[in-house]
């Protein structure tokens, strides 16, 4: 009698564990699906980043050659560095 008891209540928490152990793999899975998704979102973000630097870098180099092409050929030009000034209303 208390040998079936004992037996069954080790069965019972084998199968409690057995459920917890299926539960937890069905989380790593998800986790490791979510893990996937983040790592190729990150991946397409620095290729995104990158190419927009190339383009930034690109940009930045063909507006020194304007310049210069500008001073060579002597033509009257004013830079102004939009950091320098505030914003000004000019509506009034």
């Amino acid at each position: 009698m208390i040998k079936e008891r004992l037996c069954r209540e080790y069965i019972e928490e084998i199968e409690r564990l057995q459920l917890s152990v299926r539960e937890l793999e069905e989380e790593i899975i998800e986790l490791r699906m979510q893990l996937r998704k983040k790592t190729e979102e990150v991946t397409s973000l620095s290729i995104e980043n990158t190419s927009l630097r190339h383009k930034v870098e690109l940009m930045e180099r063909r507006e020194r050659q304007i310049l210069e092409l500008l001073k060579k050929l002597k033509v009257p030009l004013v830079l102004v560095d939009e950091d320098e000034f505030e914003d000004i209303n000019v509506e009034d």
